[in-house]
Protein backbone atom coordinates (compact mmCIF):
# COMPACT_ATOMS: atom_id res chain seq x y z
CA UNK A 1 0.00 0.00 0.00
CA UNK A 2 1.23 3.40 -1.14
CA UNK A 3 2.32 5.66 2.02
CA UNK A 4 -0.11 8.34 0.89
CA UNK A 5 -3.17 5.82 1.09
CA UNK A 6 -2.06 4.33 4.23
CA UNK A 7 -2.09 7.78 6.19
CA UNK A 8 -5.34 8.13 4.66
CA UNK A 9 -7.10 4.85 5.60
CA UNK A 10 -5.44 5.32 9.60
CA UNK A 11 -6.90 8.81 9.47
CA UNK A 12 -10.19 7.10 8.84
CA UNK A 13 -9.79 4.67 11.04
CA UNK A 14 -8.62 6.83 14.23
CA UNK A 15 -11.81 9.62 13.24
CA UNK A 16 -14.34 6.76 13.41
CA UNK A 17 -12.27 5.35 16.54
CA UNK A 18 -12.57 9.44 17.74
CA UNK A 19 -16.04 9.22 17.06
CA UNK A 20 -17.14 5.81 19.33
CA UNK A 21 -14.74 7.10 21.89
CA UNK A 22 -16.99 10.58 22.19
CA UNK A 23 -19.88 8.60 22.42
CA UNK A 24 -19.10 6.16 24.88
CA UNK A 25 -17.42 9.11 27.30
CA UNK A 26 -21.00 10.38 26.75
CA UNK A 27 -22.75 7.54 28.18
CA UNK A 28 -20.37 7.16 30.85
CA UNK A 29 -20.88 10.49 31.76
CA UNK A 30 -24.81 9.89 32.87
CA UNK A 31 -23.94 7.18 35.12
CA UNK A 32 -21.11 7.90 36.92
CA UNK A 33 -19.42 11.80 36.55
CA UNK A 34 -16.65 10.61 38.53
CA UNK A 35 -14.45 9.22 35.25
CA UNK A 36 -13.81 13.06 34.79
CA UNK A 37 -11.80 13.49 37.51
CA UNK A 38 -10.31 9.90 38.26
CA UNK A 39 -7.55 8.86 35.82
CA UNK A 40 -7.11 4.95 35.76
CA UNK A 41 -4.55 3.19 37.44
CA UNK A 42 -1.28 2.44 35.28
CA UNK A 43 -1.60 -0.28 34.91
CA UNK A 44 -5.24 -0.23 33.15
CA UNK A 45 -4.78 2.42 30.89
CA UNK A 46 -2.84 3.23 27.70
CA UNK A 47 -0.81 6.36 26.54
CA UNK A 48 -4.41 7.60 24.64
CA UNK A 49 -6.04 8.22 27.50
CA UNK A 50 -2.74 10.31 29.29
CA UNK A 51 -1.90 12.08 25.92
CA UNK A 52 -4.85 12.19 23.15
CA UNK A 53 -2.67 11.06 20.60
CA UNK A 54 -2.34 7.96 18.46
CA UNK A 55 0.85 6.96 15.86
CA UNK A 56 -0.66 5.12 12.48
CA UNK A 57 2.12 2.69 12.02
CA UNK A 58 2.56 1.20 8.76
CA UNK A 59 2.93 -2.60 8.73
CA UNK A 60 3.69 -4.61 6.11
CA UNK A 61 0.87 -6.81 4.90
CA UNK A 62 0.54 -9.98 5.68
CA UNK A 63 -1.17 -13.34 4.14
CA UNK A 64 -4.78 -14.06 5.27
CA UNK A 65 -4.30 -16.60 8.48
CA UNK A 66 -0.61 -15.96 8.78
CA UNK A 67 -0.95 -13.74 11.46
CA UNK A 68 -3.03 -15.50 13.52
CA UNK A 69 -0.30 -18.55 12.94
CA UNK A 70 2.35 -16.17 13.89
CA UNK A 71 0.72 -14.63 17.30
CA UNK A 72 0.44 -18.35 18.49
CA UNK A 73 2.06 -19.09 21.96
CA UNK A 74 3.98 -22.48 22.77
CA UNK A 75 5.16 -23.80 25.91
CA UNK A 76 7.24 -26.26 23.93
CA UNK A 77 9.29 -24.10 21.83
CA UNK A 78 9.05 -21.24 25.37
CA UNK A 79 11.01 -23.81 27.47
CA UNK A 80 13.19 -24.47 24.40
CA UNK A 81 14.46 -21.10 24.57
CA UNK A 82 14.17 -20.15 28.25
CA UNK A 83 15.24 -23.30 29.66
CA UNK A 84 17.88 -23.18 27.25
CA UNK A 85 19.07 -19.79 28.17
CA UNK A 86 19.18 -21.14 31.94
CA UNK A 87 20.99 -24.20 31.00
CA UNK A 88 23.58 -21.36 29.61
CA UNK A 89 23.80 -19.71 32.54
CA UNK A 90 23.95 -22.60 34.89
CA UNK A 91 26.58 -24.11 33.40
CA UNK A 92 29.48 -22.40 33.62
CA UNK A 93 27.89 -20.95 36.90
CA UNK A 94 28.28 -24.59 38.50
CA UNK A 95 31.69 -25.03 36.73
CA UNK A 96 33.15 -21.72 37.96
CA UNK A 97 32.50 -22.80 41.33
CA UNK A 98 33.77 -26.07 41.07
CA UNK A 99 37.03 -24.62 40.02
CA UNK A 100 36.71 -22.04 43.19
CA UNK A 101 36.70 -24.82 45.53
CA UNK A 102 39.06 -27.35 43.45
CA UNK A 103 40.71 -25.14 40.93
CA UNK A 104 42.40 -24.06 38.44
CA UNK A 105 42.19 -20.86 39.48
CA UNK A 106 41.99 -19.75 35.63
CA UNK A 107 39.24 -22.06 35.20
CA UNK A 108 37.53 -20.40 37.73
CA UNK A 109 37.99 -16.88 35.68
CA UNK A 110 37.72 -17.70 31.99
CA UNK A 111 34.06 -19.52 33.56
CA UNK A 112 33.22 -16.36 35.69
CA UNK A 113 33.46 -14.57 31.59
CA UNK A 114 31.41 -16.60 29.58
CA UNK A 115 28.84 -16.50 32.54
CA UNK A 116 29.03 -12.88 32.25
CA UNK A 117 28.73 -13.29 28.28
CA UNK A 118 25.88 -15.16 28.77
CA UNK A 119 24.21 -12.84 31.62
CA UNK A 120 24.47 -9.73 29.70
CA UNK A 121 21.24 -10.80 28.10
CA UNK A 122 19.30 -11.38 30.91
CA UNK A 123 17.53 -7.47 30.02
CA UNK A 124 16.59 -9.28 27.03
CA UNK A 125 14.84 -12.41 28.52
CA UNK A 126 12.75 -9.89 30.99
CA UNK A 127 12.14 -7.59 27.66
CA UNK A 128 10.58 -10.88 26.07
CA UNK A 129 8.93 -12.43 29.24
CA UNK A 130 7.59 -9.17 30.06
CA UNK A 131 6.13 -9.06 26.79
CA UNK A 132 3.78 -12.04 27.59
CA UNK A 133 4.54 -13.33 24.49
CA UNK A 134 6.80 -15.92 25.30
CA UNK A 135 5.06 -19.25 27.40
CA UNK A 136 1.26 -19.71 26.20
CA UNK A 137 0.68 -20.47 29.80
CA UNK A 138 0.49 -16.77 31.62
CA UNK A 139 2.09 -17.51 35.10
CA UNK A 140 5.15 -19.39 33.21
CA UNK A 141 6.08 -15.95 31.35
CA UNK A 142 5.67 -14.23 35.00
CA UNK A 143 7.52 -16.86 36.95
CA UNK A 144 10.74 -16.88 34.65
CA UNK A 145 10.12 -12.80 34.48
CA UNK A 146 10.72 -12.29 37.75
CA UNK A 147 13.70 -14.97 37.85
CA UNK A 148 15.65 -13.59 35.56
CA UNK A 149 14.83 -9.76 36.36
CA UNK A 150 16.37 -10.52 40.17
CA UNK A 151 19.71 -12.02 38.66
CA UNK A 152 19.88 -9.16 36.61
CA UNK A 153 19.14 -6.19 39.24
CA UNK A 154 16.68 -5.45 36.73
CA UNK A 155 13.06 -3.42 37.85
CA UNK A 156 11.03 -5.23 35.51
CA UNK A 157 7.51 -2.65 36.66
CA UNK A 158 9.55 -0.10 35.79
CA UNK A 159 10.54 -1.03 32.70
CA UNK A 160 7.27 -2.57 31.76
CA UNK A 161 6.26 0.69 32.03
CA UNK A 162 8.80 2.85 29.78
CA UNK A 163 8.14 0.03 27.17
CA UNK A 164 4.60 -0.23 26.70
CA UNK A 165 5.03 3.52 25.58
CA UNK A 166 8.16 2.93 23.86
CA UNK A 167 6.48 0.23 21.54
CA UNK A 168 3.45 2.67 21.27
CA UNK A 169 5.56 5.99 20.36
CA UNK A 170 8.77 4.72 19.40
CA UNK A 171 11.22 7.41 19.01
CA UNK A 172 8.44 9.95 18.91
CA UNK A 173 9.26 12.21 21.87
CA UNK A 174 8.46 12.92 24.34
CA UNK A 175 5.78 10.13 24.45
CA UNK A 176 9.15 7.55 24.21
CA UNK A 177 12.16 8.28 26.08
CA UNK A 178 13.21 5.40 26.59
CA UNK A 179 15.38 5.49 23.85
CA UNK A 180 16.16 9.32 22.15
CA UNK A 181 18.01 10.08 19.48
CA UNK A 182 21.09 10.69 18.93
CA UNK A 183 22.49 8.14 20.22
CA UNK A 184 26.21 8.65 21.41
CA UNK A 185 28.31 5.51 21.77
CA UNK A 186 32.30 5.31 22.30
CA UNK A 187 33.00 2.00 21.09
CA UNK A 188 36.22 2.23 23.00
CA UNK A 189 34.89 1.97 25.94
CA UNK A 190 32.47 -0.81 25.12
CA UNK A 191 35.40 -2.85 24.12
CA UNK A 192 37.34 -1.64 27.77
CA UNK A 193 34.21 -2.37 29.97
CA UNK A 194 33.00 -5.36 28.21
CA UNK A 195 35.72 -7.67 29.42
CA UNK A 196 35.62 -6.25 32.98
CA UNK A 197 33.68 -3.35 34.50
CA UNK A 198 33.48 -3.27 38.63
CA UNK A 199 31.45 -0.92 38.93
CA UNK A 200 28.11 -2.29 37.29
CA UNK A 201 26.94 -3.95 40.30
CA UNK A 202 27.63 -0.71 41.88
CA UNK A 203 25.91 1.32 39.83
CA UNK A 204 22.80 -1.37 39.48
CA UNK A 205 22.43 -1.69 43.83
CA UNK A 206 22.99 2.15 43.89
CA UNK A 207 19.79 2.98 41.44
CA UNK A 208 17.93 -0.42 43.17
CA UNK A 209 18.32 1.69 46.72
CA UNK A 210 17.04 4.52 45.08
CA UNK A 211 14.08 3.09 43.14
CA UNK A 212 13.50 1.53 46.97
CA UNK A 213 13.03 4.48 48.89
CA UNK A 214 10.80 6.24 46.58
CA UNK A 215 12.99 8.15 44.55
CA UNK A 216 11.77 8.51 41.07
CA UNK A 217 14.23 11.30 38.73
CA UNK A 218 14.30 12.37 35.96
CA UNK A 219 11.51 13.57 32.96
CA UNK A 220 10.59 10.02 32.09
CA UNK A 221 10.55 8.47 35.67
CA UNK A 222 8.48 10.91 36.54
CA UNK A 223 6.54 11.06 33.49
CA UNK A 224 5.73 6.99 34.17
CA UNK A 225 5.37 7.41 38.00
CA UNK A 226 4.48 11.05 38.89
CA UNK A 227 4.53 12.13 42.04
CA UNK A 228 0.59 12.36 42.41
CA UNK A 229 -0.18 8.75 41.90
CA UNK A 230 1.56 6.97 44.81
CA UNK A 231 -0.11 3.80 44.34
CA UNK A 232 1.73 3.02 40.90
CA UNK A 233 4.40 4.18 42.31
CA UNK A 234 4.34 1.57 45.31
CA UNK A 235 4.85 -1.43 42.51
CA UNK A 236 8.48 -0.49 41.08
CA UNK A 237 9.22 0.31 44.99
CA UNK A 238 7.99 -3.02 46.29
CA UNK A 239 10.35 -5.04 43.89
CA UNK A 240 13.43 -2.80 44.68
CA UNK A 241 12.49 -3.65 48.25
CA UNK A 242 12.21 -7.40 47.39
CA UNK A 243 15.97 -7.51 45.32
CA UNK A 244 17.58 -5.73 48.09
CA UNK A 245 16.48 -8.00 50.68
CA UNK A 246 17.01 -11.05 48.41
CA UNK A 247 20.01 -10.10 47.82
CA UNK A 248 21.40 -9.35 51.08
CA UNK A 249 19.79 -13.20 51.66
CA UNK A 250 21.88 -14.71 49.46
CA UNK A 251 25.20 -12.63 50.39
CA UNK A 252 24.79 -13.35 54.10
CA UNK A 253 24.32 -17.07 53.81
CA UNK A 254 27.16 -17.50 50.85
CA UNK A 255 29.73 -15.69 53.39
CA UNK A 256 28.53 -17.70 56.45
CA UNK A 257 29.47 -21.15 54.08
CA UNK A 258 32.58 -19.29 52.64
CA UNK A 259 31.02 -19.33 48.47
CA UNK A 260 31.44 -15.92 48.24
CA UNK A 261 31.82 -16.82 44.26
CA UNK A 262 28.18 -17.24 45.06
CA UNK A 263 27.73 -13.40 45.31
CA UNK A 264 29.88 -12.43 42.52
CA UNK A 265 27.38 -14.93 40.15
CA UNK A 266 24.10 -14.05 41.67
CA UNK A 267 24.61 -10.44 42.68
CA UNK A 268 27.56 -9.24 40.12
CA UNK A 269 25.92 -9.45 36.74
CA UNK A 270 27.34 -6.82 34.63
CA UNK A 271 31.18 -7.00 35.81
CA UNK A 272 32.57 -9.52 33.02
CA UNK A 273 31.79 -10.27 29.69
CA UNK A 274 29.08 -7.69 28.50
CA UNK A 275 30.97 -6.97 25.18
CA UNK A 276 28.87 -9.34 22.71
CA UNK A 277 25.57 -7.52 24.47
CA UNK A 278 26.74 -4.37 23.87
CA UNK A 279 27.65 -5.29 19.88
CA UNK A 280 24.12 -6.57 19.62
CA UNK A 281 21.72 -4.52 21.59
CA UNK A 282 23.19 -1.23 20.81
CA UNK A 283 22.26 -1.87 17.30
CA UNK A 284 18.41 -1.45 17.18
CA UNK A 285 18.13 2.15 16.65
CA UNK A 286 21.26 4.09 16.61
CA UNK A 287 21.72 6.26 14.03
CA UNK A 288 17.97 6.29 12.38
CA UNK A 289 14.94 8.70 12.23
CA UNK A 290 12.97 9.76 15.12
CA UNK A 291 9.35 11.08 13.94
CA UNK A 292 8.35 8.68 11.53
CA UNK A 293 5.51 6.20 11.61
CA UNK A 294 7.71 3.52 9.49
CA UNK A 295 9.64 1.16 11.96
CA UNK A 296 11.58 0.09 8.75
CA UNK A 297 13.24 3.83 9.21
CA UNK A 298 13.61 4.04 13.25
CA UNK A 299 14.68 0.32 13.64
CA UNK A 300 17.44 -2.08 12.12
CA UNK A 301 17.40 -5.80 11.22
CA UNK A 302 20.68 -7.65 10.85
CA UNK A 303 21.37 -11.16 11.01
CA UNK A 304 23.60 -13.11 13.48
CA UNK A 305 24.53 -16.66 13.79
CA UNK A 306 22.13 -19.06 15.86
CA UNK A 307 23.98 -18.99 18.73
CA UNK A 308 24.60 -15.51 19.25
CA UNK A 309 20.74 -14.91 18.11
CA UNK A 310 19.49 -17.27 20.78
CA UNK A 311 21.64 -15.47 23.67
CA UNK A 312 20.02 -12.69 21.79
CA UNK A 313 16.17 -13.82 21.97
CA UNK A 314 16.17 -13.27 18.54
CA UNK A 315 15.94 -9.27 18.94
CA UNK A 316 18.52 -8.75 15.93
CA UNK A 317 14.61 -9.02 13.90
CA UNK A 318 14.48 -5.73 15.74
CA UNK A 319 11.86 -4.06 12.68
CA UNK A 320 10.10 -7.45 12.89
CA UNK A 321 9.09 -7.20 16.38
CA UNK A 322 8.34 -3.70 16.74
CA UNK A 323 5.84 -3.66 13.39
CA UNK A 324 4.34 -6.72 14.96
CA UNK A 325 5.24 -7.13 18.87
CA UNK A 326 3.05 -9.70 19.47
CA UNK A 327 4.35 -12.33 17.42
CA UNK A 328 6.62 -14.50 20.18
CA UNK A 329 10.32 -13.85 19.70
CA UNK A 330 11.02 -17.57 18.06
CA UNK A 331 8.59 -16.96 15.41
CA UNK A 332 10.69 -13.56 14.32
CA UNK A 333 12.65 -15.69 11.68
CA UNK A 334 9.72 -16.71 10.26
CA UNK A 335 7.93 -13.19 10.15
CA UNK A 336 11.25 -12.09 8.73
CA UNK A 337 11.48 -14.64 5.66
CA UNK A 338 7.73 -13.29 5.03
CA UNK A 339 8.10 -9.41 4.79
CA UNK A 340 11.79 -9.40 4.04
CA UNK A 341 10.76 -8.04 0.39
CA UNK A 342 9.68 -5.21 2.00
CA UNK A 343 12.36 -4.41 4.44
CA UNK A 344 16.08 -2.52 3.89
CA UNK A 345 18.99 -5.11 2.86
CA UNK A 346 19.26 -6.82 6.07
CA UNK A 347 23.40 -6.63 6.99
CA UNK A 348 24.75 -10.11 7.46
CA UNK A 349 26.65 -10.91 10.78
CA UNK A 350 27.75 -7.77 13.66
CA UNK A 351 30.66 -6.57 11.14
CA UNK A 352 28.71 -5.70 8.35
CA UNK A 353 26.08 -3.77 10.60
CA UNK A 354 28.78 -2.19 13.09
CA UNK A 355 30.27 -1.20 9.71
CA UNK A 356 27.26 0.79 8.88
CA UNK A 357 26.40 2.22 12.20
CA UNK A 358 30.61 3.82 12.60
CA UNK A 359 30.16 5.33 9.09
CA UNK A 360 26.56 6.81 10.21
CA UNK A 361 28.09 7.84 13.46
CA UNK A 362 31.18 9.35 11.85
CA UNK A 363 28.84 11.58 9.83
CA UNK A 364 26.58 12.09 12.91
CA UNK A 365 30.13 13.89 14.22
CA UNK A 366 30.49 16.42 11.15
CA UNK A 367 26.43 16.87 11.75
CA UNK A 368 24.61 16.78 14.73
CA UNK A 369 21.56 16.68 12.83
CA UNK A 370 22.33 14.00 10.41
CA UNK A 371 19.63 10.82 10.51
CA UNK A 372 20.68 7.97 8.29
CA UNK A 373 17.66 7.13 5.97
CA UNK A 374 17.51 3.14 5.36
CA UNK A 375 17.17 2.68 1.44
CA UNK A 376 14.28 0.22 0.39
CA UNK A 377 14.42 -2.53 -2.44
CA UNK A 378 12.03 -1.95 -5.48
CA UNK A 379 9.89 -4.76 -3.99
CA UNK A 380 9.05 -2.60 -1.32
CA UNK A 381 6.36 0.12 -0.24
CA UNK A 382 7.52 3.52 -0.23
CA UNK A 383 8.82 4.86 3.11
CA UNK A 384 6.88 6.87 5.27
CA UNK A 385 7.63 10.05 5.28
CA UNK A 386 8.17 12.11 8.90
CA UNK A 387 5.89 14.68 7.99
CA UNK A 388 3.40 11.80 6.76
CA UNK A 389 3.86 10.60 10.01
CA UNK A 390 3.34 13.83 12.09
CA UNK A 391 0.13 13.82 9.80
CA UNK A 392 -1.15 10.97 10.80
CA UNK A 393 -0.89 11.45 14.56
CA UNK A 394 -5.06 12.57 15.38
CA UNK A 395 -6.40 13.29 18.48
CA UNK A 396 -8.85 10.56 19.92
CA UNK A 397 -11.93 11.91 22.17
Amino acid sequence: MAAGAHVRECTARQLRKQYFSAWRTLCCMNSNSSLLTQEPPLKDFTEDVRRNVSICWYRTKLPPGVLKELHAKSDVKAAVQTLGYLMFLLVPAAGAIWCFNYGPWWGCLLLLFMYGVVSSFLINAVHELGHGTVFKTKILNDVFCHLFAFLGWINHELFASSHIRHHRYTLHPPDDLEVTLPIRLIVWNALKDGIINPRHPIWAIRNTWRIAKGDFRGEWELTLYPESDAASRWIPVRWARAMLIGHAGVLLVSLYFGQWIIPILVSGNGIFGSILFFFCNNTQHVGLQDNTADFRMCCRTFYLNPLARFLYWQMNYHIEHHMYAAVPCYHLHRLHNLIKHDLPPTPNGLIAVWTEIIAILKKQEKDPTYQHVPQLPSTAAPAMQRRSARRAMVADA
